[in-house]
């Protein structure tokens, strides 16, 4: 029988472009800023039409980010890291593995990059350290995503590391009273160690 999975434990993992670490007090405050941004709530699902992506948040909603955040090195059921810039420690994003299935150790996979850290390879560098730390380290069977259809850069970054279309779940969400398909993509740990060689 293999070991439980530790996500109780936070990890720092360094990179060439960037840094995965566990979040910090203040890190709330820029994270609330990055997942305001109107492109960034189109992307991941958090707004359903470009009005609402650009309506700020109640003060509700800020308080209750704020505590998710303060909160997220205490999981012992997912692991949340924030991507940081090694040249200037601006924070840029998140990295998480949540869902996790005990019985067939797979898990969900998400990130997110604000404007700030797009287009600087600071994604595919994350993600490439994270399945690192996922696989070689929690011993993980099988990593997958969801991304939607409008999002070919995303699906780009994650073909380029690895992951496998397995599935298209047809108009599975709406966005501006249109629908969209959420394609399904999944690594294996025989994916990745074959990647290696």
């Amino acid at each position: 029988m293999k070991p439980k999975v530790d996500f109780g434990t936070k990890p720092v993992l360094e990179g060439k472009k960037i840094i995965l670490r566990p979040f910090e007090a203040d890190d709330w405050e820029k994270m609330i800023r990055i997942i305001s941004e109107p492109e960034l709530r189109r992307l991941t699902g958090s707004a359903d039409s470009d009005e609402q992506a650009r309506d700020p948040f109640p003060p509700e909603e800020v308080e209750r980010i704020k505590q998710w955040y303060h909160t997220r090195n205490q999981q012992t059921d997912r692991l949340d890291l924030g991507i940081v810039r090694r040249d200037n420690g601006e924070l840029v994003g998140e990295v998480v593995f949540n869902e996790f299935d005990e019985h067939t150790r797979n898990v969900n996979f998400r990130i997110l990059i604000g404007a700030a850290g797009c287009d600087q390879g600071f994604g595919t560098e994350a993600i490439a350290l994270f399945l690192e730390y996922g696989f070689e380290v929690l011993d993980l069977h099988k990593v997958e995503l969801g991304v939607y259809s409008f999002n070919p850069r995303a699906e780009n970054v994650y073909r380029k590391n690895g992951f496998v279309l397995e599935g298209v779940q047809r108009e599975a969400i709406q966005y501006n009273d249109e629908y969209f398909d959420t394609k399904i993509f999944g690594m294996l740990k025989e994916d990745y160690l074959r990647a290696r060689e």
